[in-house]
């Protein structure tokens, strides 16, 4: 079932500085992790990257954790109306064989609360991502410029 639509303009890659840098555990591959700074609400952040399962058997992404914040929770941005609602993912994030997810602003991300100190652009933030199957991954996102996350509207679908 898909949840959501995107219209033409939207931002779907990742900040320079994380676009080449990539994680291997198993057969799930990481790619181009990258948090944003910290704008009105220096306590929460959100977390992105691409992860690939290159296996023959589905997983599935059912944890993270930091040593910057409080709780990292998966999350998913659902339209309700004319508005968003963002809302945990409870079971985390189903990855089948040969499939590859990607994590971005207004879609499917990380949600790092409780921050320890402000992300700051220039600066990395530790995560740790917990596989049903493959196990832990600990991985280190850029932390890209605060800002808009584009002039793109979801519309359900």
């Amino acid at each position: 079932m898909n949840l959501f639509r995107r219209a033409r303009g939207v931002l779907t890659g990742s900040p320079d500085a994380a676009a080449s840098r990539s994680y291997t555990l198993g057969e799930i591959e990481i790619g181009g992790p990258w948090a944003r700074a910290s704008s009105v609400d220096a306590s929460i952040a959100g977390g992105y990257f691409t992860f690939t399962n290159k296996g023959r058997t589905p997983d599935r992404l059912v944890g993270a954790a930091s040593p910057d914040a409080e709780r990292v929770e998966i999350h998913a941005i659902k339209v309700v109306g004319s508005g968003l609602l963002m809302r945990q993912r409870e079971g985390g994030l189903a990855v089948p064989p040969d499939t590859t997810l990607t994590l971005r602003p207004r879609g499917y991300h990380l949600l790092l609360t409780g921050l320890k100190t402000p992300l700051e652009e220039g600066a990395h933030v530790a995560v740790t991502l917990t596989f049903e199957h493959a196990g832990s991954l600990d991985i280190e996102c850029a932390v890209a410029a605060a800002g808009p996350v584009g002039e793109e509207t979801l519309t359900s679908g």
